[in-house]
């Protein structure tokens, strides 16, 4: 980043990751005020334009549906994302705490050793898949269990769907506090769970209305933004001024010529 600067004639000052915010005229934020901590120095050029989120593919309300899905009173949905493949960290765990239990989990694995775990867990009230549109379950979920992917854990929020996350690296950590500190779910602060850890975490968040909540709360405000308006009024608005002061210079020299 320091040689791409040189390039273009910009010193950087104090912290590589506070260049952004001190360099850039507009930062567009993904998510809303209330899911970021309240702060009073929160710079002027910052400005939140709800969730950010991939297009879903249903179409007309389409919902995922599973006969044995009728069988359960509550649906757990565990993922890791796409870009954790060790599924011993949070799969498992959750599989082993949860396997001939009364609640239905679906497991959704990035094709990360699908067959694998199918045949490790052949229990009833199990259902292992590689992807399963994150638009047609969550509705029908009651606790979505991750590693604290920042799109995933929009994604719930923007579902109503309360969490339990357990994630570190990458970043994880800063999402997942935000959702133990807004009590939209629990933050168990570890990238390795113990599956009792997880069970009594999942069951705390079924038995506590407070979590879904404030999820809902939270969900109310993403719904009062238009995100890709949004962006387009502020990439806009930015073009616009960079005309005017265009516009002012070459007047300027007119005059002066």
């Amino acid at each position: 980043m320091d040689q791409l600067f040189a390039e273009a004639g910009i010193k950087r000052q104090g912290n590589l990751f506070d260049t952004l915010y001190r360099k850039s005229t507009v930062v567009l934020q993904s998510g809303t005020p209330s899911f970021e901590y309240k702060r009073s120095d929160l710079s002027s050029n910052i400005h939140f334009v709800g969730p950010l989120l991939p297009a879903s593919p249903s179409k007309n309300g389409t919902k995922w549906h599973h006969p044995k899905q009728f069988q359960y009173e509550k649906l757990i949905l565990v993922t890791q994302g796409t870009a954790e493949p060790d599924v011993e960290k949070l799969i498992v765990p959750t599989l082993e705490a949860f396997k001939n239990s009364d609640h239905l989990v679906v497991v959704t694995t990035a094709g990360n050793k699908t067959a694998e775990l199918r045949e490790r867990f052949p229990h009833d009230n199990i259902i292992i898949e590689d992807f399963i549109p994150f638009a047609e379950i969550m509705p029908q979920a009651d606790v979505y269990v991750s590693n604290g992917g920042y799109g995933g854990v929009l994604l719930s929020i923007q579902h109503r769907l309360p969490l339990v996350v357990a994630g570190v690296n990458e970043g994880k950590n800063e999402i997942c506090a935000r959702v133990g500190y807004f009590n939209l779910g629990i933050n168990l602060k570890t990238e390795t769970p113990k599956p009792a850890q997880l069970k009594k975490a999942v069951e705390a968040v079924l038995a506590d209305n407070r979590y879904k909540t404030a999820v809902s709360e939270l969900s109310n405000e993403f719904s009062l933004y238009n995100p890709a308006q949004l962006c387009e009024q502020h990439a806009a608005r930015l073009l616009q001024a960079r005309k005017q002061r265009h516009f002012v210079r070459i007047s300027e020299e007119a005059a002066i010529y």
